[in-house]
């Protein structure tokens, strides 16, 4: 007997058509509820695919991502071998599920906020807030976005200061739960979130900071998919726990590879303990000088502090890419910036910077492959012609240049000395 079709929805509501030949329809298949052919084969209709031939599909059983497959589509459905698919052993069940505060700080966004927010209030966990940091409005867009919702679970917080870090912060202070997860505007979560974001919290008794998987949810533009390629916030599917008691071995220039963490599109915090290691550092991220480096700054402080991060595969939260050359130039410059100004900021504490030369004198080699690989990055990938300048990993790179000069820019800035915009 032939299981019935099911019908799966894009990670992300559909913007606009694809524009690029390789485009790619993006989805989750849950194995729990799938009905598998007697083949092994998993068959569904992917719903909004009509101008794709190609899906990337992320294979999951219960709360546990398996792998991520790349599947023909033909005819508007999707066909997957699941036969060899590999059930994970870990038991599923939490041992707790804490109340939590759910952060999301904004400008001037309301559409892709009211996506955000849809996503988040349909999550599959018992006890959540919601708080919408308003930064620096121009408009009462955001108000009327927060309006839209039940009082009761979202709540607005106006931070007229402009800066994601300042926003972080006034996040964490209005926060009425220990727990504290941050995600982004351009984003759409995973039912499961908070509670992958729980489990990695009950991994080690150390755990301060947990960080989840970022695919991305939409792939139609050449310029997403050269992002994609670019980051690495989905690369490993594996759980893992961090910390400066246990260097991993795999991991030579530890703690250093902070990239390697996840981004601030999906963490979370212990707040007290946060608030207590001095927040966010409002001299870093979107709206400073140097445009970024305030999550890998922050992973860094946890992780020099002598607290644990665990990477959780398990959150999930789907971003959306920016999706033309500009907004792809823009960014790889903040990147570069961002990257700079944190380390700059590394080079002048004096612990920090005994630190790196411990790690760089016991890895040499391993810090000049480092370097290597991250030059690499100043060629685009030659499969996306001309839809990709062949030098936008050549600004992200120079743009490390003008870190120094970012982050005295963005200390300024705290001080009421220069003015900087957000993103």
């Amino acid at each position: 007997m032939t299981p019935p079709i099911t019908v799966i929805d894009p990670a992300m509501p559909p913007q606009a058509h694809p524009t690029w030949p390789g485009a790619r329809w993006i989805g989750m298949l849950d194995l729990d509820r799938a009905q598998p052919h007697p083949d092994g084969d998993v068959e569904f209709v992917a719903r909004h695919a009509q101008h794709y031939r190609h899906a990337r599909v992320l294979v999951r059983h219960r709360l546990r991502p398996i792998a991520f497959v790349e599947v023909p589509i033909v005819d508007g459905r999707v066909r997957v071998n699941v036969s060899a698919a590999t059930r994970p052993d870990e038991p599923e069940q939490l041992r707790a599920v804490p109340p939590m505060s759910v952060v999301v700080c904004t400008r001037d966004r309301p559409d892709q906020l009211a996506d955000a927010l849809e996503s988040i209030l349909s999550l599959d966990y018992p006890d959540y807030e919601v708080v919408v940091v308003d930064n620096a409005a121009r408009t009462d867009a955001t108000a009327r976005v927060v309006g839209r919702f039940d009082a009761a679970r979202v709540r607005r917080v106006a931070e007229p200061v402009a800066g994601l870090s300042t926003a972080r912060n006034a996040g964490l202070r209005a926060a009425r739960h220990e727990m504290v997860a941050f995600t982004d505007d351009d984003v759409v979560v995973d039912r499961h979130w908070l509670r992958g974001i729980a489990r990695g919290f009950g991994r080690a008794p150390t755990v301060s900071c947990v960080s989840g998987i970022v695919p991305s949810g939409e792939l139609r533009t050449a310029a997403q998919a050269y992002f994609d390629q670019r980051v690495s916030w989905s690369g490993s599917l594996r759980p893992r726990v961090f910390s400066m008691a246990e260097p991993p071995a795999d991991r030579p220039l530890f703690p250093f590879q902070v990239g390697r963490f996840g981004t601030g599109a999906n963490f979370a915090v212990r707040r007290d303990r946060v608030l207590e290691l001095g927040g966010f550092d409002e001299a870093l991220g979107a709206g400073t000088a140097a445009q970024g480096g305030e999550d890998l700054d922050l992973f860094f402080r946890v992780l020099t502090a002598g607290d644990a991060l665990v990477t959780e595969p398990s959150a999930i939260v789907w971003h959306r890419h920016r999706s033309d050359t500009e907004a792809l130039l823009a960014q790889a410059r903040g990147y570069g910036l961002g990257l700079g100004a944190w380390l700059t900021k590394v080079a002048l504490d004096r612990s920090h910077r005994r630190l790196a030369a411990e790690v760089i004198r016991r890895q040499f080699r391993s810090s000049l492959r480092a370097g290597v690989e991250y030059g690499a990055i100043m060629t685009s990938p030659t499969d996306f012609g001309e839809d990709v300048p062949s030098w936008v990993g050549r600004r992200e790179v120079l743009a490390v240049l003008g870190g120094p000069r970012a982050l005295w820019l963005g200390r300024r800035q705290r001080t009421g000395g220069v003015s900087a915009g957000h993103r």
